[in-house]
């Protein structure tokens, strides 16, 4: 009906939407409901006061916080940059402090909500008896493409709305009321290589048309980044004997047997909960596959896409709230949020659970669905 697709284009986004393993309950932002789409700034400021408002008055009322205790403010959004940044956005709206610190993450990626909570634990080192929010959302109306090539095409069906706002501190008396401590954190970046900085980038088509390109090596980019990532930071959290299986295996691999396998370290023994990048059901499987996950462990991940869609950087914390609200992470437990973006760059949050869930099942996003969960989802192959 929009007229600007060949029926290659429509034929080969109806098969990216069938694979993709998102339902129907997934949510676009308004402008992307007109024919054709409103694609238009002021359209994509609206979007951005649906997404961020209602979630920081949410994380407000609950915590208690009045705007003006807030010391640090980070907001990231990859795809939409304004003058007044988005952060200046929420510093007016809220009438925040004229000495609060707010910064604004672009480009960054589904790792960008990850990086701000490892920004927010810089700034804390420095800043002490402070708090500090990071806003995470990805602007859908500016990332609509309405050409005809293939590797843009893709991000017209994969990504969908979601928004996510979390509140960090140092201060002495929050130890024992916080909901989880975060006890590691570990960036890897390899845009230094070729490869993985053009494995997704941002570009214009022939007909001058501006739309992400996603080479076909995305994957295999992102499963070597993921590979290093995981050793280093199985160095620095897994028990000894895992360490030690694995540097055998890599021992025997590279001077004894070049055709053995190399051990996969068992992050279970020290992580219960797996939140992993909702990029789609694919990723999802080969990423449990990689870790040695069973199908409990990837169950949060595959149901935040089929229900909410792949929401970016925000996509995480859906699902801690997806576990939140089956009232599987107890006290004492550690879930660890992994997340991967362009670059090609990985980051890991290690959280751990302070206190016991008190009524989580009835807040949050999955408030109304939780009990319809976990859904089987056909496997069908595009």
């Amino acid at each position: 009906m929009m007229n600007i697709f060949d029926r290659e284009s429509i034929d080969f986004m109806a098969k990216i939407l069938t694979s993709s393993g998102q339902s129907e309950e997934t949510y676009l932002p308004p402008p992307l409901h007109y024919i054709p789409p409103r694609t238009e700034f002021q359209e994509s400021i609206k979007e951005v006061h649906t997404a961020l408002f209602p979630v920081l008055d949410d994380l407000l009322e609950k915590t208690n916080v009045h705007p003006r205790d807030i010391d640090i403010l980070i907001v990231n959004c990859s795809g939409f940059c304004p003058s007044p940044s988005l952060s200046s956005i929420i510093v007016n709206r809220y009438s925040m402090r004229s000495d609060v610190k707010n910064f604004n993450i672009s480009g960054m990626g589904c790792t960008a909500s990850a990086i701000g909570i490892d920004m927010a634990k810089s700034l804390l080192k420095v800043h002490k008896n402070s708090y500090a929010v990071v806003l995470s959302t990805e602007i859908l109306s500016t990332g609509w493409y309405s050409g005809r090539e293939r590797p843009k095409l893709l991000l017209n069906c994969l990504f969908r709305m979601g928004s996510a706002a979390i509140l960090l501190t140092n201060k002495p008396k929050a130890k024992n009321v916080s909901k989880y401590k975060l006890v590691h954190s570990l960036r890897t970046q390899t845009a230094l290589e070729d490869k993985a900085y053009y494995a997704a980038y941002l570009d214009e088509d022939a007909e001058g048309k501006l739309g992400v390109t996603l080479k076909r090596d995305l994957l295999q980019v992102a499963g070597e980044t993921l590979r290093s990532h995981a050793t280093i930071l199985g160095s620095r959290v897994l028990p000894f004997t895992e360490k030690f299986w694995h540097g055998l295996s890599v021992f025997r691999k590279r001077f004894v047997h070049k055709s053995c396998d190399i051990y996969v370290p068992n992050f279970k023994t020290v992580v219960q909960h797996f939140c992993l990048p909702a990029s789609g059901r694919p990723v999802i499987r080969e990423i449990g596959k990689g870790l040695k996950l069973g199908e409990a462990d990837t169950e949060a991940a595959l149901m935040t896409l089929y229900r909410f869609g792949n929401q970016s950087s925000s996509s995480l914390w859906y699902e801690l709230a997806y576990m939140e609200a089956k009232q599987r992470v107890k006290k004492g437990d550690k879930a660890w949020l992994l997340g991967m973006g362009t670059g090609t760059k990985c980051i890991s949050l290690i959280l751990e659970r302070v206190r016991p869930i008190l009524g989580e099942s009835e807040k949050g996003p999955w408030a109304s669905c939780i009990h319809d969960y976990p859904v089987a989802i056909d496997e069908v192959v595009a």
